[in-house]
Formats: structure tokens, C-alpha cells, sequence
């Protein structure tokens, strides 16, 4: 008997997880890369981020995804701290609307929406009919999967133990809370304990009394999810997982206090145990965001004081290209050459990054490299974009030159930015291998990122002030890293041949020469724009 409702109970949750995953996979695909629109642009105001969370939350059918997602955008420089908090709000309410659908007895719908959702996933002639199948089909897993673990409970309204244990959970809610948030975290999903939960109210299994410490908990176990996505992660970004905790654990806590009036109110709201039990959990949140959402400002700062230190953020994005004065023509050209000079500024603190990685094998600065290519990515596409709108206007000789000069500067840092990450790449893979570099390669290859970055600084100068003579100076040196270059692997292939190196090394080590050299090459093309323009 006991085999059987272990089984009944593990092929349900599986079902259910299962349907609730392909469910919310269905949707995004629907809403397709509009949802990371959504909560890139939407969450501006914390009240505006709060709806924002809400919505992305429905539409993908799990608070851990979203507040996954909102850590990684934090990481990646693309939100503030507090802008992510206000949508972590939003997501813990959107979220409960798994719970109200399962609590309503929609069982008969389960195998007609399943054979509907098949049909159309695989027989649908257009995208959008799959994904609509698809959502379809997990819908009725989800509720198939919650058939399928009521009907395994069932037995257990016969057993003194396990009746007495949930007894003690309304008795004793701290128990409750505790048991619900390790299991919440074991398997990783809010929605599946909730789904656990009221198919314990469906069997009379549960009063109220000992289900809202369980939903509690839930509440609680579900940030495991954030925190885990934030290890190695920058540190607005740890912030943002503390956040989801710190909200949560906040909420359980004045619940616990006010505990016999919630429930109060929570069964004034009418329905059966199983209705009670979804309308607590949705209660919950929706009451936590509420009473945090005045102290809003002072949540941030409790924040900051857990975790203090504040992370220099990248400020993604363009700063000066203003639209407002493309009909200026001289001006607009001024602003981009001041966005391209921020690019060049970028570009060379990325490459030393990218080498200290290598040669130091500091891991901090991985994260900080790929805001850096983001956003010098970014930034070539608005030149672009910007010039060549500024193209339209009438434009004399010269200035037509300086803007092609422009649109082939921002294309080389863009390049330099990608051999910068490629530098970083091969670093990860040297430490994750955890191969060996000799002394001598390690110095060659600081000594040559030395040359360019002296390289990169004349240039960018010479850009700013239209200094030619900077400029070729910059145009000479570029034949003596190319010797360089090729002294320097002469020098590893003779290390290698006296076995002096590890022969995967010393690939390894050529393709950071390589990336070395193609830098300096688009450095120079940096220069050529400065004299091509006189």
C-alpha cells in the first residue's frame, strides 16, 4: 500500500511538474521575446514593475523564472536593483494563479484538453497553433497530474500517523512553515508543492488551519531557485536574489504573528478547503506586497545594509546621441564621435580584463567582460542607426567623410570587443582544465597586450583632438606587433619542440597571440579614420 501511494503521489508531482513546464513553455513562445521587452522596459516605477511582474509571471507560469530572469538582467547591467524588486513582488502574485486554477475541480476537463492540445501540437500547420497546443496539452498534464496524486492520497485518510502529523502543522504552524520550505526547495517549485497541498484539501486531508503554514512555507522554498541562479553573479545581482528572500521571509514572519486573523479573513472569503487554500496563497502575497510597497525605499536600504558595497554598474545604452539635433549636422557628428570615444574607453579596459583573466585567472572580472561586449554591441548598432538617419540631412564633403570614418570606427571597437571576449573565452577554458602556462608565455603575452593598449590610448586620443601625427604613430607601430607576434611564436613553437610545454597549451596560447594581433590591426584602423579625414 505504501509503494502504491508513493508511486501515485511521485507520477503525479511528475505530471504535474511536467504539464506546468510545457504549459509556460507553450506561452513564451506565443509571447515570444516580448516578455524580456516587457521587463527590460516596464519597470521603470516600482508600481509600474509590480504589474509588469505579474503579467510576465501569468504568462510564463512560474515566479522562479521570472526572478531567474530578473537576476540575470541585473547581472547583465540591463536593470537597477530596485527595479527588479518591484517586479520579484509582482512575480510572487502572479504566480498564485496556478493555485487558483487548480483548486477549482476542473478534472473533467484534464483528457479532453490533453487530446486537443496533441492534436493541434502535432498536426498544427502553423507555429502559433503548436504553441497553442502545446500550452494545451500541459494544461491538462497539469490537471491530470493533480487526479493522479489526489487519487494516491486517498488511502492516507485511514492513517492515524500521517493524519496526526498534518494535526500537529495546524498546531504548531512554525513546523508547517519549516517542513513546506525544505520540501518547496527540494523540488524546486512553488507551484508543484501548492499543486501538493490542495490535492491534500481535495482528499479532506488538510483543514485550513494546517494548510496556510504549508502554503507559507512554499513561499519561502521557492527563492532557493534566485539564489542558486545568483552564485557567481555580480553583486546588484545577489542583491536582487536576497531581495525575493528577504520579501518573502518578511511576509511568513508577520503572517505567523497575525496568524488566527489571516485565517480568519482567509475563510471569511468562502469556498471550500481547497478554494480557502489557493485564495490564502494568493492572499499572502498580495497583502506582503502591500504592506512592503510604502517602505519601498527602505527595503532597498535594508537591502544595501545586509549586503553592503556598492558594484560599479555599466550604463547600458547610449549617452549622447540625441535625436533632437540630427537637423544640426555638426553637432550630431560631435555627439557620435563623444559615443565612440566612450566605445574606445570600454574596448580597452575589456581587453585588459580579458588578459588578466588569462594571466591571472581572475575569475571577478568574467561577468564585468560581458556587459562590456553587450553593451559595446549595442552601442555600434545605435551608431549605426543614428548616422545613418543623420545621412537624410544634407551633409557637406567632409562631414560625409567623418561619418563613414565613424561608422568604420564603432565597427572596429565592436571587433575588438569580440576578440577581447574571445581572449576571456580561451582564459575560462585554461582554468577550467586547469592546464599549465610557463612564466615566459605569461610575460610575452602581458608584454604585448602592454604595446597595444599604448597603441589603443594614441589612437583614441588622436580621434579626439584629430591628431595625425598621433595617428601614425599608431599606423608605424602596428608593424612592430605584427613582429611581435611572430617573434613571439617562434619563441612557443621552440618551447614546444624542447617539450618545454604542453602541446595543448601551446594552441591555446597561440590563439590569445592571434586575437592579440587582429586587435592591434582594428586599433590601426582607428588611426586611418583619423587620417583619412584631412
Amino acid at each position: 500500500m505504501k509503494w502504491q501511494i508513493a508511486a501515485g503521489m511521485l507520477g503525479g508531482l511528475g505530471l504535474f511538474l511536467f504539464g506546468i513546464q510545457m504549459m509556460a513553455s507553450g506561452m513564451q513562445k506565443i509571447a515570444g521575446d516580448r516578455l524580456r521587452r516587457i521587463l527590460e522596459v516596464l519597470t521603470g516605477k516600482p508600481i509600474i514593475g509590480i504589474f509588469t511582474g505579474i503579467v510576465v509571471t501569468v504568462l510564463v507560469q512560474s515566479s522562479s523564472t521570472t526572478t531567474v530572469m530578473l537576476v540575470g538582467f541585473v547581472n547583465a547591467g540591463l536593470m537597477t536593483l530596485p527595479q527588479a524588486v518591484s517586479a520579484i513582488m509582482g512575480a510572487n502574485i502572479g504566480t498564485t494563479v496556478t493555485a487558483q486554477m487548480v483548486s477549482f475541480k476542473l478534472e473533467f476537463l484534464a483528457l479532453p484538453t490533453i487530446g486537443m492540445g496533441a492534436l493541434l501540437n502535432f498536426f498544427g500547420k502553423r507555429r502559433f497553433h503548436r504553441y497553442l497546443g502545446q500550452t494545451m496539452l500541459g494544461f491538462g498534464l497539469l490537471f491530470l497530474g493533480m487526479i493522479t496524486m489526489s487519487g494516491a492520497m486517498y488511502p492516507l485518510r485511514e492513517s492515524p500517523y500521517f493524519i496526526n502529523m498534518l494535526v500537529r502543522f495546524g498546531e504548531q504552524p512554525l513546523l508547517g512553515v519549516l517542513f513546506a520550505t525544505l520540501f518547496t526547495a527540494l523540488i524546486q517549485s512553488s507551484s508543484g508543492a501548492t499543486g501538493i497541498i490542495i490535492a491534500l484539501t481535495l482528499q479532506d486531508l488538510l483543514t485550513i488551519q494546517a494548510a496556510i503554514p504549508l502554503i507559507l512555507g512554499t513561499n519561502i522554498g521557492t527563492c532557493i531557485t534566485a539564489l542558486l541562479a545568483s552564485m557567481g553573479t555580480s553583486l546588484p545581482a545577489r542583491k536582487a536574489a536576497l531581495a525575493h528572500v528577504l520579501f518573502n521571509v518578511l511576509g511568513v514572519v508577520v503572517a505567523l504573528a497575525f496568524m488566527n486573523i489571516f485565517t480568519e479573513l482567509v475563510v471569511d472569503l468562502g469556498g471550500n478547503v481547497a478554494r480557502q487554500t489557493a485564495n490564502a496563497h494568493t492572499a499572502f502575497n498580495v497583502l506582503n506586497t502591500i504592506l512592503v510597497f510604502p517602505f519601498f525605499k527602505y527595503f532597498i536600504k535594508l537591502l544595501n545594509y545586509i549586503v553592503p558595497g556598492e558594484e560599479i554598474s555599466i550604463e547600458m545604452g547610449s549617452k549622447y546621441l540625441d535625436r533632437r539635433i540630427l537637423k544640426t549636422p555638426a553637432i550630431a557628428i560631435e555627439a557620435t564621435r563623444q559615443e565612440v570615444l566612450r566605445m574606445a574607453a570600454i574596448a580597452r579596459k575589456m581587453i585588459g580584463e580579458a588578459v588578466d583573466v588569462f594571466v591571472k585567472g581572475d575569475r571577478k572580472k568574467i561577468a564585468q567582460i560581458y556587459q562590456k561586449e553587450d553593451l559595446l554591441d549595442g552601442l555600434e548598432t545605435e551608431i549605426n542607426l543614428y548616422l545613418q538617419e543623420l545621412s537624410q540631412h544634407s551633409l557637406t564633403r567632409h562631414q560625409a567623410t567623418v561619418v563613414a570614418g565613424l561608422v568604420s570606427a564603432a565597427n572596429d571597437l565592436e571587433r575588438i570587443g569580440d576578440h577581447a571576449k574571445n581572449i576571456m573565452d580561451i582564459a575560462e577554458t585554461v582554468l577550467e582544465d586547469r592546464l599549465q602556462l610557463s612564466t615566459t608565455a605569461r610575460q610575452e603575452v602581458i608584454n604585448m597586450h602592454k604595446s597595444i593598449d599604448e597603441m589603443l590610448a594614441k589612437a583614441t586620443t588622436a580621434l579626439a583632438q584629430d591628431n595625425i601625427r598621433l595617428a601614425r604613430e599608431v599606423i608605424n607601430q602596428d608593424d612592430v606587433i605584427d613582429e611581435m607576434e611572430r617573434l613571439y611564436r617562434k619563441r612557443h613553437i621552440n618551447r614546444l619542440n624542447r617539450k618545454e610545454c604542453v602541446a595543448a597549451t601551446g594552441v591555446i596560447y597561440l590563439d590569445v597571440l592571434s586575437n592579440l594581433e587582429r586587435i592591434a590591426d582594428h586599433v590601426t584602423n582607428l588611426a586611418e579614420v583619423v587620417t583619412e579625414e584631412f
